[in-house]
């Protein structure tokens, strides 16, 4: 095991944890990065790329499909920024920048932007797949069609129609630029993610696959059915990157929102995304990070509640950060693969504990 500067005896504890979730067939493979800011990071590659058809072997520069870490990563940090620059602003109606949204349903026109981004519009959690449809167009009808079930800020449901309202508002808010264009521009061209993107054109050697669909293997596809449909680019999903990318993200998170002499956010706007916005009474979530709700075992048994943040992806990735104690780690895998399987929240918990013990953090 490298010299990490970082415990070795905790980071002993996590390679054991995710070898023996390997070898018990949970997942295929992984990528794992633990940091603590000015000291020598951890990197490390469990088991396989993919099992089917074929064996194929992972490396530290794989490409994942990120899956909702395309929520705080893209549409979170767009928002943010443009709530900085003054273009947008917490208590916004939804309608106000997406006319069409809430007409003549009950509770639709007291949607706020603070409810979307925090999940308490009280919105489905996802749009129907039947009837069929297809494109940005037919997706966007459907989420300016959904009735919420409750008043805003009544209710906590985590949901991508929320994030995918966000990305076509955050559009219309910027002048009318696509998504994937906003964040290669804002985000992964100045802080130097270059293996982050939307729709990647990677070699197939370095995509990591997940699922078969259609009697074909996703690879480099969105695995999320709704974000294919929408064409690979939504605020809700369709981010790929690496673990050294996501890293990258971290490092400017805790570092104030500047990494290398570029600064993507001020201070006071990262302060701002990753305080608890949600109404009052709620799970605590931020501009896009999850801080204290239910879907908060990646923080583990370590980090401390509702100071540190972090967040998910279905596809089986999680990302986690403390600002006390300077430190992150970035997990990445393709549970899913090759046809789905049983969850590995538990996973994640362990995974964020021996993470969070080996860079010293305390609660």
């Amino acid at each position: 095991m490298p010299d990490s500067q970082l415990d070795t005896v905790a980071l002993a504890r996590l390679h054991q944890g995710l070898d023996a979730a390997i070898a018990a067939r949970r997942l295929p493979g992984a990528t794992l990065w633990v940091e603590r800011l000015g000291r020598r990071p951890h990197q490390a590659v469990f088991g396989l790329r993919a099992w089917e058809p074929e064996p194929e072997p992972l490396a530290m520069d794989a490409v994942f499909d990120v899956a909702s870490l395309t929520k705080p990563v893209v549409t979170g940090l767009l928002a943010a920024q443009l709530l900085e620059q003054g273009r947008l602003r917490l208590d916004d109606p939804v309608r106000l920048h997406l006319e069409r949204f809430g007409e003549g349903r009950d509770h639709a026109q007291a949607v706020q932007v603070r409810h979307l981004l925090t999940h308490s519009s009280g919105l489905p959690a996802i749009l129907p797949l039947d009837p069929p449809w297809q494109g940005d167009e037919a997706a966007l009808a459907l989420a300016l069609a959904a009735t919420p079930t409750d008043p805003p800020g009544r209710l906590f449901r985590y949901s991508d129609v929320n994030y995918i309202l966000l990305g076509r508002l955050i559009e219309s808010v910027a002048g009318g630029q696509s998504l994937d264009r906003l964040a290669a521009a804002r985000i992964f061209e100045p802080l130097g993610m270059h293996d982050s993107g939307f729709k990647p054109r990677h070699a197939a050697s370095r995509l990591v696959p997940t699922t078969f669909e259609a009697g074909r293997m996703l690879r480099g596809v969105v695995h999320d059915p709704v974000a294919r449909r929408m064409g690979g680019v939504a605020g809700h999903a369709g981010l790929f990157s690496t673990a050294a990318d996501l890293a990258r993200l971290a490092r400017a998170m805790l570092g104030g929102g500047r990494l290398d002499g570029q600064r993507v956010l001020s201070e006071a706007a990262i302060a701002a995304m990753t305080r608890n916005a949600a109404p009052a009474g709620l799970p605590a979530r931020g501009l896009g990070w999850d801080i204290d709700s239910p879907y908060s075992r990646p923080r583990g048994t370590v980090y401390p509640a509702g100071r540190s943040f972090g967040h998910t992806g279905f596809t089986g990735c999680a990302l986690w950060l403390d600002p006390a104690s300077e430190s992150f780690y970035v997990f990445l895998s393709n549970r899913v693969h090759p046809r789905g399987s049983d969850s590995i929240v538990s996973l994640y918990e362990e995974v964020g504990t021996w993470a969070a013990r080996a860079a010293g953090a305390v609660q």
